[in-house]
């Protein structure tokens, strides 16, 4: 039963992080073709909509860096993995994308 449990998180999770980052890929694109940020030209790129293929639970000690290591990605390919996170108050139990691939 508690394997059941797991997996349901996990995929709940999964769905949270796609969620959000296809949230943020909406916003950052009609921004974009809208020209402005509350009157602020955009000179960002609009991201492209990924499906995260695996998350984890964010432990005790570990870092943006630390966790985009262990995965052996890029701090680059971590952030675009996970858009809206803040490096500087991560948490424990937070999830995280650890591999994303183009819907």
């Amino acid at each position: 039963m508690a394997k059941n449990h797991g997996a349901a998180a996990l995929l709940i999770a999964s769905l949270l992080v796609v969620a959000v980052a296809l949230a943020d890929a909406r916003f950052t694109a009609t921004q974009m073709q809208r020209g402005s940020i509350n009157g602020v030209y955009a000179l960002t790129k609009a991201v492209p909509a990924l499906t995260c293929n695996k998350v984890s639970a964010v432990q005790t000690g570990e870092t943006c860096s630390s966790l985009a290591e262990s995965a052996g990605l890029t701090q680059e390919d971590f952030l675009g993995f996970n858009p809206n996170i803040n490096c500087i108050g991560i948490f424990v139990g937070q999830w995280v994308c650890l591999d994303a691939s183009s819907a």
